[in-house]
């Protein structure tokens, strides 16, 4: 990595939208993305990489100033009070982190962010000129979605990567392949830029039951980090995160064991999935299970509630 003190470094990146505390020395071949917001559902995503940046000890190195790319009438700062009982402003945050192991072809930047209002081609770009200074090889962009989905199966996990090779990888992880077309998110704007760059790069979906409106959703969160850990080889303990996932689903079965509209709603994703993981039918898509659902449940109205 160039040393941030240097003056073509800084022209690369843009000084004026990068914030530096320091740098690493070492080469970090894989890059973590996830960003909150439209594109992290339940917060499962930036969840993932916060607890691979607790777990991991990791050292924020580098933050992009919200400045230029964010309204804060959209994306409000917050208010706060510190330990010294001084008031102060916390702005949304991107946050660049990195990890090193003693093989250096295992180390990690990290970066967890909020996604920003403005100029995605141009945060991209900062973000593009990071991973070229760290000498990233191969990036994975993590998001979460809301879908008609159920929170007591595994959870649905789908993706794309940018060769045949890593695509087959990647699908040997149980990551579906993504066929969504539609509006996008900061996500398909990165990897745009990553792919011009010739950055090997795989984007990996988790996604969250549209009916439980809580966050964090920890079940997501620990599918997501199950797949990556196979794909990048950290080391990071996961039982305290699969036990706030049987809790999670544990608190929503209780929830909606008092709601038979919604318990009768979920039992019908449950079949639709048991069906299609036997092989017998592909699983439909998020719109045509909705559709047949409602369509059941105003069946199992009685008639004088149809009126």
């Amino acid at each position: 990595m160039v040393s941030p003190n240097s003056n073509e470094c800084l022209e690369v990146l843009g000084i004026d939208d990068l914030i530096l505390h320091e740098h690493s020395q070492q080469k970090l071949p894989t890059m973590i993305v996830a960003f909150s917001g439209w594109p992290d559902a339940s917060d499962s995503a930036t969840g993932a990489v916060r607890y691979l940046i607790d777990g991991l000890r990791a050292t924020k190195f580098a933050e992009i100033d919200p400045e230029e790319f964010f309204d804060f009438t959209s994306v409000r700062p917050e208010t706060l009070i510190n330990d010294e009982g001084e008031r102060v402003i916390r702005w949304p945050a991107n946050e660049f982190y990195y990890y090193t192991y003693d093989d250096p072809s295992r180390n990690l930047l990290l970066f967890v962010g909020t996604e920003p209002n403005l100029k995605w081609r141009t945060f991209s770009k900062l973000m593009v000129g990071i991973a070229e200074q760290s000498g990233v090889e191969l990036v994975v962009s993590l998001g979460a979605l809301f879908d008609a989905v159920h929170h007591t199966r595994d959870p649905l996990v789908t993706g794309r990567a940018s060769s045949p090779e890593l695509k087959q990888k990647v699908q040997c992880l149980g990551v579906r392949n993504s066929e969504y077309q539609g509006p996008t998110g900061i996500h398909t704007a990165f990897m745009d830029a990553c792919n011009k760059s010739g950055f090997s790069q795989a984007s990996i979906w988790g996604h969250s039951p549209h009916y439980v409106n809580t966050s964090p959703n920890p079940k997501v969160t620990y599918a997501l980090l199950e797949r990556l850990k196979s794909l990048c080889y950290f080391d990071v303990p996961m039982a305290e995160l699969q036990e706030s996932a049987e809790g999670y689903v544990f608190e929503v079965n209780e929830v909606i064991a008092k709601k038979s509209d919604v318990k009768a709603y979920v039992k019908k994703l449950e079949q639709r999935y048991d069906v299609a993981s036997l092989g017998s039918e592909e699983m439909p898509s998020g719109e045509a299970m909705i559709a047949e659902i409602e369509k059941y449940l105003w069946s199992q109205e009685p008639p004088d509630a149809q009126e």
